[in-house]
């Protein structure tokens, strides 16, 4: 898949990702420490109740989703210079399982490399009870077939 294949207003809904309560203290230990992702008692004084994942958590997670999304589709991928408009809306939760759908927004050709052009996509993260946990837009780089 390539620039030219992008059609803006398309919708993919992929992805099955399981939240476990290991991953979920493993990253916060390493990236994320904050009592609320590594302890019951701790995250039991807050609005989350019980521990959560860390946002930076949920995009690693979403981001795995993407890559196995772009890989399966064989489309032609240059990396992102970033996101746009990110979002956590609600908390995730070890035990939870999420899912990804993209729309594309709109795609330019690049002036300055003909061979490439980039593309915006809002995504949406829902959780397995089809609650909306996060939400960014994405910018993608993408080879040109001419």
């Amino acid at each position: 898949m390539y620039f030219e294949d992008l059609e803006p207003g398309t919708t993919a809904k992929f992805g099955r990702y399981q939240v476990t309560r290991e991953e979920v203290i493993e990253f916060a230990s390493k990236y994320d420490p904050q009592p609320f992702h590594l302890s019951d008692e701790a995250a039991a004084q807050t609005h989350f109740g019980r521990i959560s994942a860390s946002g930076w958590h949920t995009c690693a997670m979403v981001m795995r989703m993407m890559v196995d999304n772009i890989t399966e589709r064989k489309q032609a991928g240059l990396g992102s210079p970033g996101l746009d408009e990110l979002r956590w809306l609600r908390p995730v939760y070890p035990g939870d399982t999420l899912r990804v759908e993209t729309t594309l927004i709109d795609k330019t050709p690049s002036r300055s490399r003909p061979e490439m052009g980039s593309f915006r996509s809002q995504v949406k993260v829902f959780n397995q009870d089809d609650v909306l946990v996060a939400a960014m837009k994405s910018i993608g780089l993408i080879r040109r077939r001419s």
